[in-house]
C-alpha cells in the first residue's frame, strides 16, 4: 500500500463528467490498497471569472478581499469531487486550506507556505477516506484566507505530498507528460520520460507551463518523487521528474539540450543615464523589490560619459507598476536621465544539464538566431540554461529553428 497525492488543474475538472472521470481514476487506485490525497484546481476558466467580477466593482481589487473570492473557486470542485467519490461508494471527505490547515505568511495573492497541520489528514486516510483538497490557499496567521498565486494548486500538491511523506505525488493535467517545447508551437516536440529537477525547474522559471516554479523548487527540496501524466488518458507513464543521478541513461549519447522554453509574459524595463557609482543598483531595484515585484534578467551597460544603463525585466502585468515606483521614487534621487518600459519582448531559453559538459552551446544558439535575422537583446545563463530576451514578434520562429538546430524532434 503507498500513499499518493494527486492534483488535477482547471482542465481537468472543467465539468461534472470530468470530476466524474476523476473520481473514477481515484477509485481504481483506491482499489489497489493505496491511501490517497486527491488536490484540486478550480473549474477551467473560473479564477478568470472571479477576477473579472471583482474588477467589476473595483478596477485594482484590495488583494485580501480578493483572496477571499478567489478561493470560492476550489472550495466548489472539492465538494463536487467528494460527491463524485460518494457516489461510486467511497468514503470522501473535502477539505479547505484553512480546514487542513495549510499556514502561509500574509502575502496576498502569492503567499508562500510555511507549515501544514497533518493531523486531520492522517486520521482520515487512516480511516479509509480519500481526502479531497483544495488547491492554491491557505491562511495566515490571523486566520486570514490567502492565494498562492497562479498555479499555487501545483505547490499545494507537493508540499502536502512532502508534508504527509507520500511515495509519490502525480500531476494530473491536460498534456501526458513534460515535451521538449510546446507541442502548439513545434508539433514535432517529443515527449521525454524522465527530466532531472534542475532542468525542470529551469524549464518553469523561463515559462514552461507544465509545471508551477515553486511546486518543483518543493519537490526538489523534500526529494518528492514528482510524475507528470494526462488526465484524459488510462495509460502511459508520463514522465518522471528525479534527481540526477537516477536519470543517467545508460545509451551511449544522452541528450545534451533538453527542452526550450519561451515566456510571453514579461516586460523590459530599462533605466537611462544613471551614475555609474557603488549602489546604484539597489537604488534602483530595492524600491521595486520592496513592493514584491520579482525581477527577472538584469544588465548594466556602462557608457563612454561615465553613466550607465540598467536594464532588467518583470513580469508584464507589473510593468506599470514597476515604471511608477521608479518615476516617483527613483528618477530624481538617481538623477536617471529617462525610464521607458518595453511589453512586446519575449523570452527563449534553452535547458539541459548536457551543457556542463559540453561547449559551444551559446554559440550554437546565437548563430541559429543570427541566420534568422532574430536580434538579441539581453543574455542571462546558468550551468545548465541559456536565455535571451528578443522582439516578441519573432518568439515562435526562435523556438521553431533552436528546437530543430539542438535535434530534439521526435523520431
Amino acid at each position: 500500500m503507498a500513499l499518493i497525492v494527486q492534483k488535477y488543474g482547471g482542465t481537468s475538472v472543467a465539468n461534472p463528467d470530468r470530476i466524474r472521470n476523476v473520481a473514477r481514476r481515484v477509485a481504481r487506485y483506491k482499489a489497489m490498497g493505496h491511501q490517497v490525497v486527491v488536490v484540486v484546481s478550480a473549474m477551467s476558466g473560473e479564477t478568470n471569472r472571479l477576477i473579472a467580477l471583482a474588477k467589476e466593482i473595483m478596477p485594482d481589487p484590495h488583494p485580501r478581499e480578493l483572496d477571499v473570492m478567489l478561493s470560492t473557486g476550489e472550495q466548489v470542485t472539492i465538494a463536487m469531487t467528494a460527491l463524485a467519490l460518494m457516489e461510486l461508494g467511497i468514503k470522501a471527505k473535502s477539505y479547505t486550506g484553512s480546514q487542513v490547515k495549510i499556514l502561509t505568511d500574509d502575502a496576498f495573492n502569492k503567499a508562500r507556505i510555511l507549515d501544514i497541520e497533518q493531523h486531520n489528514l492522517k486520521r482520515d486516510l487512516d480511516d479509509g477516506y480519500v481526502c479531497v483538497v483544495a488547491g492554491f490557499q491557505g491562511v495566515d496567521a490571523n486566520g486570514n484566507i490567502t492565494t498562492l498565486g497562479r498555479g499555487g494548486s501545483d505547490t499545494t500538491g507537493v508540499a502536502l505530498a512532502a508534508a504527509l511523506d507520500a511515495d509519490e505525488c502525480q500531476i494530473y493535467t491536460d498534456v501526458d507528460g513534460v515535451y521538449t517545447t510546446d507541442p502548439r508551437v513545434v508539433p514535432e516536440a517529443r515527449r521525454l520520460d524522465k527530466i532531472t529537477f534542475e532542468e525542470m525547474l529551469e524549464l518553469a522559471s523561463q515559462g514552461s507551463k507544465v509545471l508551477q516554479i515553486r511546486s518543483v523548487e518543493f519537490a526538489g527540496k523534500y526529494k518528492v518523487k514528482l510524475r507528470v501524466l494526462s488526465s484524459f488518458d488510462d495509460e502511459g507513464d508520463g514522465t518522471l521528474i528525479t534527481f540526477e543521478d537516477d536519470s543517467k541513461d545508460t545509451s551511449m549519447e544522452e541528450p545534451i539540450i533538453s527542452g526550450i522554453a519561451f515566456n510571453r509574459d514579461e516586460a523590459k524595463i530599462t533605466v537611462l543615464g544613471v551614475p555609474d557609482k557603488p549602489g546604484i543598483a539597489y537604488q534602483i531595484l530595492g524600491p521595486v523589490a520592496d513592493a514584491n515585484i520579482d525581477v527577472d534578467m538584469i544588465i548594466q551597460n556602462v557608457g563612454a560619459d561615465g553613466t550607465t544603463d540598467f536594464t532588467f525585466t518583470v513580469h508584464k502585468n507589473e510593468m506599470n507598476k514597476a515604471l511608477s515606483i521608479l518615476r516617483d521614487k527613483v528618477q530624481g534621487h538617481i538623477q536617471a536621465r529617462e525610464i521607458n518600459g518595453d511589453d512586446k519582448i519575449a523570452k527563449v531559453s534553452v535547458v539541459g544539464v548536457g551543457m556542463r559538459s559540453h561547449v559551444g552551446i551559446a554559440s550554437q544558439m546565437f548563430r541559429t538566431l543570427a541566420e534568422e535575422g532574430i536580434n538579441i537583446q539581453m543574455i542571462s545563463t546558468s550551468e545548465i540554461k541559456i536565455a535571451v530576451v528578443i522582439d516578441e514578434k519573432y518568439m515562435e520562429l526562435a523556438v521553431r529553428v533552436l528546437h530543430k538546430a539542438f535535434e530534439l524532434e521526435a523520431e
